[in-house]
């Protein structure tokens, strides 16, 4: 590894959630030469409406990298003032479409951290889809940022396994550090010029899959599906934004399930000992076994039981 090339690189960072810190972080640790971070601006949240910091702005603080929030990302005075920093190479992480004007600023350009294998799940929400659609295989792609979202050259990719019960939150929290070592490890390559960029037009073209932003309509459980379709939605939009039904009359959100072998008219629930609840799916049903009822915390299907009257 030539450690001066890497380190030489003026790179800006881009990037607003938890999942693009560990990305920065393993930046930061391995020695890159993060110059500036750009973020979101501080929003108000919880009950006192205070202004919060994004996670990428805390961890920017916490290491003195200078900090960026601009409202417009075509706004002159931001544009001047990321131009001042003379960047090498951008990298985006988690953060929000940029107008060519930035993304083509720096000689080296713009990379992406993807969380699918390109072009498979182009889009807002990769790892949902992968999830929902049973994949059992996922991965992380590093890409040069193009016009056409989610389109350009790929450096490097890394897959994984999915668990047959995992939800999104838990390929989540494992793909941000797989992706963050695929990131300082593209960001090596290319300052030492060893990285062969791929068209996604090489790729055959069966591969190529979308994952659209998830919508309500999307979230709602149809139980006339297959016991496996329904536990896969369910963890697919675990533990946000939560997949739901009607139940009693009010929204049920279902966190986890597993697929049992029950018969009954789809959609249709029955409880079992005062600890199973499970909804049917024809020849199948899935065994509820965290929930959220409408105006109550997230529960384990045994404690909602029991304060439950049929």
């Amino acid at each position: 590894m030539n450690n001066k090339a890497f380190k030489d690189l003026r790179i800006v960072f881009m990037g607003t959630p938890d999942f693009a810190v560990a990305s920065l972080e393993a930046l930061i640790a391995a020695g890159a030469n993060i110059v500036a971070v750009v973020t979101a601006p501080d929003k108000p949240a919880g009950r006192g409406m205070h202004l919060q910091e994004s996670a990428v702005k805390k961890s920017a603080v916490a290491h003195s990298i200078p900090v960026l929030q601009p409202e417009k990302l075509k706004n002159p005075e931001f544009i001047e003032e990321l131009r001042s920093f003379n960047a090498d190479l951008q990298i985006v992480v988690a953060f929000r479409m940029l107008p060519e004007l930035v993304w083509n600023m720096p000689p080296l350009g713009t990379i992406n951290l993807h969380g699918s294998l390109l072009p498979r799940y182009r889009g807002a929400a990769p790892i949902n889809w992968a999830v929902i659609n049973g994949d059992a295989e996922t991965g992380v792609t590093t890409f040069k940022l193009k016009h056409e979202i989610d389109t350009g050259d790929i450096l490097l990719q890394e897959s994984f396994s999915i668990g047959a019960d995992e939800t999104a939150g838990s390929v989540h929290d494992r793909m941000k550090d797989i992706g963050a070592a695929l990131l300082v490890k593209t960001v090596i390559g290319l300052a030492e010029g060893s990285i062969q960029e791929k068209p996604q037009s090489s790729y055959p073209a069966d591969l190529l899959k979308h994952a659209p932003k998830i919508f309500t309509e999307t979230c709602k459980i149809d139980f006339t599906k297959s016991a496996q379709e329904v536990h896969n939605l369910i963890r697919g939009l675990s533990p946000f934004p939560g997949a739901f039904t009607s139940f009693n009359g009010k929204l049920l959100k279902i966190f986890k399930t597993s697929i049992v072998e029950k018969t009954g008219e789809p959609g249709q629930f029955g409880i079992e000992d005062k600890s199973g609840l499970f909804f049917f799916c024809g020849t199948q049903a899935v065994q509820v076994l965290e929930l959220q009822l409408e105006g109550k915390k997230r529960m384990a299907t045994e404690d909602f039981l029991r304060g439950f009257k049929a």
